[in-house]
């Protein structure tokens, strides 16, 4: 292993993070990210979520979940198949009742213990994955579908609005098997917003698009959302769409949220081992803190690196977070490397290398791609970071 010494940098930070109003034994020291608890009702709220827990007989599904989302914002729920976000965004529609807690929408209690609004009576709108057109309506109807309380003019002229908004105005009299996937889902949004729903709630909307399309209809829903002032609240399980879109990601793990915050800073400062793994690409340095270094498996490095890095930690074992773009490797003599090279991986423009280092880890380290390294190639090891790392005490 390389004897040389790797000096991290740092830069100071301030978030305005909003992180979910939980606690454990260890929260104070495991990344030291700055953060603002948004979680407490506000009148500002158009949405509110106190204690909510879901239960299916001895299965918790949401546990004690407790947010708020603001006007205008668009948050996402994310996390893997079975972690509880789309059960909670049934509870918020009303399509599952909550078994305790209290969701209160646009100033209204909607769901507690006493109470409970069926769906039809919130004021909600929902895009679901299949986007649920009448096939056999035409686009204008399709959007009117909801103005029920609307005479015929004031219909049609939110019908020529909202075609707009979306960008469909020459479609108005197709039938949704003459459209396009990435068309469907503008009429699907157009029709949800009709209403001018206080929420309006999607379910994994880009599922059933192909990947290009995805990327495409990611920003123009966020542009639509945004242009109309609508609030949103998304369910996503791809990370990418996540960060995207989001004003606020909200990552959920086995029914609880792990932490709430900017996209951005819940990636870069990450408050637990699980959405640092969740969210990209993560590795893991076993270190110890001694004397203001910290000793890794890639060398030592200055531990003011680490956010929120204070001396009381000194002597404790840790678990630094590196992503392939925080470490660069160099080809080295046997006798002087920190690994060999076990395996690459092409993404276009850079290769990601997986090395397995003489402590017996694996870390990632991003490259262009014309620099190549061989499988089995001893390299050194570089922490080029140019900002704080996340750790947890080990």
């Amino acid at each position: 292993m390389a004897s040389t010494e790797h000096v991290g940098t740092t830069r100071s930070t301030e978030s305005d993070d909003t992180t979910a109003d939980r606690t454990d034994g260890d929260a104070s020291a495991r990344t030291g990210a700055a953060s603002d608890d948004a979680n407490a009702p506000t009148a500002e709220s158009v949405l509110s979520l106190s204690g909510v827990t879901k239960a299916f007989g001895p299965e918790t599904a949401v546990d004690d979940v407790s947010l708020e989302v603001r006007p205008g914002e668009l948050l996402t729920f994310l996390g893997p198949s079975g972690c509880g976000k789309t059960t909670t965004l049934r509870t918020i529609a009303g399509l599952e009742e909550p078994t305790e807690g209290r969701i209160t929408l646009g100033g209204d209690v909607v769901a507690d213990d006493d109470s409970f609004v069926p769906p039809e009576q919130r004021d909600v709108g929902i895009v679901f994955q299949n986007f649920a057109l009448f096939p056999h309506l035409s686009v204008r109807e399709n959007i009117a579908f909801g103005l029920t309380d609307a005479d015929a003019a004031e219909s049609e002229a939110r019908v020529d609005e909202l075609l707009e908004l979306v960008e469909m105005t020459d479609h108005g009299e197709k039938t949704p098997d003459q459209l396009s996937g990435g068309q469907k889902q503008r009429v699907a949004l157009a029709r949800s917003l009709a209403p001018e729903p206080d929420v309006l709630l999607l379910d994994e909307p880009f599922s059933n698009l192909d990947v290009r399309l995805r990327v495409e209809m990611r920003e123009e829903v966020r542009r639509i959302l945004k242009e109309a002032g609508v609030t949103a609240v998304s369910v996503t399980h791809d990370q990418e769409e996540a960060l995207s879109i989001s004003d606020r990601v909200a990552v959920m793990n086995d029914g609880n949220i792990e932490q709430v915050g900017r996209p951005e800073s819940v990636f870069e400062r990450p408050e637990s081992k699980f959405v640092a793994s969740f969210l990209g690409r993560a590795s893991f340095l076993e270190g110890e803190l001694r004397d203001g270094k910290v000793d890794t498996g890639v060398g030592r490095f200055d531990a003011v690196t680490l956010e929120g890095y204070d001396t009381v930690y000194d002597g404790a074992p840790v678990d630094v977070l590196v992503r392939p773009d925080d470490l660069r490797a160099t080809p080295a003599a046997s006798e002087l490397a920190d690994g060999v090279v076990t395996s690459r991986q092409y993404v276009g423009p850079s290769f990601v290398y997986r090395v397995e280092l003489d402590s017996g880890e694996a870390v990632h380290c991003l490259h262009n791609h014309v620099e190549e390294f061989d499988l089995d190639e001893p390299v050194s090891l570089e922490l080029t970071a140019d900002h704080p790392l996340a750790w947890y005490p080990r």
